[in-house]
């Protein structure tokens, strides 16, 4: 799980941290991404707002908490974002093989997933989530007026590989290495994020 405690634990810190999470889980189920705010579930969980900071950081802490995945997906996009824009689709790519591959983040990822595809509202919460703090944030550094489209095909390139590689196993991809597949993905990541748009009038 994601967590920004200090070294040195305080008298009752682990059944806090777990009040906290179970009142932020039923916020971001009630409520959605969006309408889950840190001072909302600091008041549902009978604590001071500070002690939330203390223990996730930030709401997408909180967030990547309370769906049990040990490292914060924002973190990634800061990753990607901090090299600017050239070079973009390759670094897009190897930190989410990186990440996916992780003995430790990768299965709690692929049970994230499954989770999603079969209950709607787990879906709808990591498409807000995903939305705000990974596409969006991508799409903020891109001066187009396409970048959002051009964000959100990275992340359907994105999840349809760790689809196949990741939760179906799909042979070849599943045992290639990932310095390969993300030679593969970031030219294909790249173009969706700075090349042309289709000509639209072809056809």
């Amino acid at each position: 799980m994601v967590s920004n405690r200090r070294t040195g634990r305080r008298p009752g810190d682990t059944r806090t941290r777990e009040q906290i999470v179970a009142a932020a889980r039923g916020s971001f189920a009630a409520n959605g991404y969006d309408g889950t705010t840190m001072r909302g579930v600091a008041a549902a969980a009978g604590v001071d707002a500070a002690l939330l900071h203390y223990f996730f950081g930030t709401k997408d802490g909180l967030f990547a908490a309370v769906m049990d995945v040990p490292v914060s997906p924002s973190r990634v996009a800061d990753d990607v974002i901090a090299g600017g824009v050239d070079g973009m689709g390759d670094r897009l790519a190897r930190r989410f093989l990186q990440v996916w591959d992780d003995p430790v983040s990768g299965p709690a990822l692929v049970g994230m997933i499954r989770g999603a595809t079969s209950h709607e509202p787990s879906a709808e919460l990591i498409r807000d989530f995903v939305g705000r703090e990974i596409l969006g944030r991508i799409a903020a550094t891109l001066d187009r007026p396409d970048a959002a489209l051009r964000a959100n095909l990275c992340g359907a390139q994105l999840m349809g590989t760790a689809l196949l590689r990741y939760v179906l196993r799909a042979e070849p991809l599943a045992s290639t290495p990932a310095e390969v597949v993300a030679a593969w993905l970031g030219p294909t990541l790249q173009r969706y994020l700075t090349g042309d748009p289709p000509d639209r009038t072809v056809g």
